[in-house]
């Protein structure tokens, strides 16, 4: 199971992912809020964690919904 992680979802960005958690406190909140979900998801996926359906499918909505944002941010700059 792998880690869904900003550098690898987008690679193309991975400079000014840096700059943005640097400069833009809005984005690296986002950035931080992505990084916990995916890592609580990953937690889920590899049974480390059990969780109903339910929750897991909510985590992945808010995750998707903070990649949705993060990106939006990413290709205004």
């Amino acid at each position: 199971m792998e880690k869904h992680d900003l550098l690898h979802e987008f690679p193309e960005y991975q400079e000014k992912i840096h700059e943005l958690k640097m400069e833009n406190n809005h984005f690296k909140k986002l950035f931080d809020d992505y990084d916990e979900l995916a890592h609580e998801i990953y937690r889920i996926n590899t049974d480390v964690e059990p969780v109903s359906d339910e929750y897991s499918h909510t985590l992945k909505t808010k995750m998707l919904h903070l990649k949705d944002e993060i990106f939006s941010i990413l290709a205004k700059n």
